[in-house]
């Protein structure tokens, strides 16, 4: 797997990615939209006044029609029918002809354009007025159709571009003053107003503070956020005024890195839609080349076999049908709006793919390997339980911790409120713990280790306590301990259920202990748990994983688990807390830090496969059809139109159900 994150961010109309070669737009760059409907989705057109040119073709072909099928004498005219159907083709055959030319000339000569042109022209030398503007007109109906729904999967990604916000108030004394984002410097104060948009990563000062982080997380529920934590760009202040320290520029803040990442994944293709492409090269001049053999060797045979009668008329009517089907849009058109349609609600979900290749990947994981800490578990300590200790004797160990950094400390203190005691010769023993004098005694708070190195005895059956321990000793004698966990996320076994759920295997890697490792594993339903692991440990047990023909997403939060992200066939960051590193490396990056998400981005993946799959049967299929009734003599251009047209848009809407069903 290759890790490239070094692309630069284009800010550019996403549809010619997802239009491709069919359109042959990628290398022109030239905003595209239906040809016939001058529906330029760059300069935002009345999407009204676009659909004029083929609503006027089919308006003169059903005049043309009716006055045909009521016998009309002035029309049955062949000079006057041929230029009534003329004036029929013209709105929407001109613009058609014209994209047909200027595709030629930059050396696409095999465009859908010019197939549709062939086709049109090719009806009316054969006398089939009414079917040479029907290709015309039902094309460029099916195309403004097709082009709608690009536009709606491209506006749930281009909605991002709304997270970002506009200004800032920054607070200088009594003064406020008005900014670009791009302005704050780190270390201003920002004020953000009920329903404004939080222009930039700061710190909350002042009191607690609801936020609702939809945009970012996906979350419907406000989170409270308290005084001195991190407050995320794109987040909205619900109920009160805030003020936030900026801790960071505008372009380094969450939004403006969600926005990058979705920006690059556009870049990244899958093997489907590179295979798709390649495919378009090909495909399209070999039935431009069967199609006039369609027409070449019936007459070759009649040459040699004098009682077969060849009609060129009819065998080019039947070229013309081939020509028609042929068309590839369904393919090129519905795979990359698939895997964009499957960004965007994976997005929607604070899911982040880093690019459809990795979409493509996920839906083949088998296995997934979990980190422990700040992973499955929240990486904050708190107080599990206390052994031999009263209440008093607990908020005392809390009294001699007070002013630690360390967060065992920060645990206990947030457990129990510290005892109103004098506590003198205070020392720290790196490594071992505390040990102080707390009204003339001498209290021990650490390590087992800490304890035994001052000659306190301590049972056994302590030494074989699984998790994090403050051992407690007075006056040289052992007293109790206090327990400390490392608790898991709330979804965590919620997260591990669905993947098990999905037939994925389970494992959990951790520097911590054997036991601690399988006490937490057992806990969240995981199956494997490894410990006692240091980082290139990790990437041991993934190349053995891999090396047994599995295909592993790993999901880890911290600096040490770069080197792991970058081995595994998926790597998974979450990307709330974690690291920048683990963020940077990753393909998939969790937005909300909830291990939950996982199974969800899975299901993304497979849903989108799975999709992806029918629109490549579904539209084969069908073509290979009608191709062989067109040949036959069955199918003639009508139903030739109907089915190119009426595939490419069954495609579309089934790649649009990713946008609209839940995960």
């Amino acid at each position: 797997m290759t890790h490239d994150h070094n692309h630069e961010s284009h800010c550019q109309c996403h549809e010619q990615e997802l239009h491709g070669d069919c359109c042959s737009h990628e290398e022109t760059g030239r905003s595209h939209g239906c040809a016939c409907c001058n529906d330029s989705h760059e300069h935002g057109e009345d999407e009204e006044m676009s659909w004029w040119k083929p609503a006027l073709s089919l308006t003169l072909l059903a005049i043309g029609m009716a006055l045909s099928a009521m016998d009309v004498q002035w029309f049955q005219s062949t000079w006057i029918r041929l230029l009534w159907y003329l004036a029929a083709w013209l709105p929407t055959g001109l613009d058609v002809l014209r994209e047909a030319i200027e595709e030629a000339r930059e050396g696409e000569f095999f465009s859908e354009f010019l197939l549709m042109t062939v086709a049109s022209i090719g009806a009316f030398a054969i006398g089939e007025y009414p079917e040479a503007v029907a290709v015309m007109a039902l094309y460029c109906i099916g195309e403004a159709l097709q082009d709608r729904a690009v536009s709606r999967a491209r506006g749930n990604i281009k909605s991002l571009i709304a997270f970002r916000p506009d200004h800032a108030v920054i607070v200088e004394g009594d003064l406020h003053k008005t900014v670009e984002p791009a302005e704050v410097k780190v270390g201003d104060i920002v004020e953000v107003k009920p329903g404004e948009r939080v222009p930039i990563d700061g710190i909350l000062t002042g009191e607690a503070a609801a936020f609702d982080t939809a945009a970012l997380t996906g979350e419907s529920v406000p989170r409270v956020i308290e005084p001195g934590n991190e407050v995320l760009a794109g987040m909205i202040a619900s109920e009160s005024v805030v003020r936030l320290k900026a801790m960071r520029p505008a372009s380094e803040s969450a939004v403006s890195r969600i926005l990058h990442l979705v920006e690059e994944a556009t870049e990244r293709k899958s093997p489907a839609e590179l295979f798709i492409r390649r495919f378009a090269r090909i495909y399209t001049p070999i039935v431009v080349g069967l199609a006039a053999l369609v027409v070449a060797m019936p007459w070759i045979y009649s040459l040699v076999v004098p009682s077969f009668e060849y009609h060129f008329i009819q065998w080019l009517h039947r070229a013309l049908v081939f020509l028609v089907i042929s068309c590839p849009c369904a393919l090129v058109i519905s795979i990359p709006l698939s895997y964009f349609a499957g960004i965007g609600a994976a997005s929607r979900r604070g899911i982040l793919f880093k690019g459809s290749n990795y979409l493509d990947a996920i839906a083949r994981v088998d296995t997934v390997v979990f980190d422990k800490t700040g992973t499955l578990t929240t990486g904050q300590f708190a107080v599990s339980h206390v052994e031999g200790l009263t209440e008093e004797q607990v908020a005392t160990v809390a009294a001699i911790e007070k002013d630690s950094n360390h967060p065992i400390a920060h645990a206990i203190n947030k457990h129990c409120k510290p005892a109103q005691v004098q506590v003198s010769d205070l020392r720290n023993i790196v490594g071992f713990g505390l040990s102080a004098l707390v009204d003339g005694k001498k209290w021990l708070a650490g390590t087992l280790r800490l304890l035994e190195r001052e000659g306190v005895e301590v049972p056994e059956k302590v030494a074989e306590v699984v998790g994090t321990v403050v051992a407690v000793a007075i006056e040289g004698h052992y007293a109790g301990y206090i327990m400390l966990s490392d608790m898991p996320k709330e979804d965590a076994a919620l997260g591990v259920g669905a993947l098990n759920g999905l037939g994925i295997e389970t494992v959990m890697l951790s520097g911590d202990k054997q036991a601690l490792a399988e006490q937490v594993a057992h806990q969240l339903g995981i199956r494997q748990a490894h410990g006692d692991l240091l980082p290139q440990d990790k990437v041991a047990h993934i190349e053995q994983l891999k090396q047994g023909a599995k295909q592993v997403a790993f999901v880890g939060d911290g600096i040490n688990d770069a080197p792991v992200l970058a081995l595994s066939d998926v790597g998974i960051a979450m990307g709330g807390l974690g690291s920048d590193m683990a963020v940077e490396t990753a393909d998939v990056v969790i937005q909300t830090d909830q291990p939950s998400h996982v199974s969800e981005a899975v299901t993304i993946g497979r849903r989108t496969r799975r999709i992806v799959t029918q629109n490549i049967a579904l539209a084969i299929g069908v073509k290979v059809l009608v191709m062989v009734l067109g040949v036959l003599g069955i199918a003639n251009l009508w139903e030739a139109v109907f089915a190119d047209v009426g595939v490419a848009l069954l495609c579309v809407l089934n790649s649009l159900r990713l946008m609209r069903r839940p995960f």
